[in-house]
């Protein structure tokens, strides 16, 4: 089973962040914010596929079955 603390854990490795915030207790469905400036010039879709992309393989074979992000650059996120 997924911890909301592993899934943190793996964007985190994969990715710069200023701030993460993880949340799901089911083990399945998590829920995010995620602030990164190598979010900086890139669609909220393309920023969204890279954070995808450091969970790897999970979110295909339903380790991780829903993962609702909301992303910002670290400007945004100061607003």
């Amino acid at each position: 089973m997924m911890t909301k603390e592993k899934v943190q854990e793996l964007i985190q490795a994969g990715l710069k962040c200023d701030f993460i915030e993880i949340k799901g207790e089911d083990g399945v469905h998590f829920e995010g914010i995620v602030v990164s400036p190598e979010f900086e010039g890139i669609s909220m879709l393309k920023q969204h596929k890279m954070v995808y992309a450091t969970l790897g393989d999970r979110l295909e074979t339903e380790e991780i079955h829903a993962l609702a992000l909301k992303t910002y650059t670290p400007a945004e996120w100061s607003k």
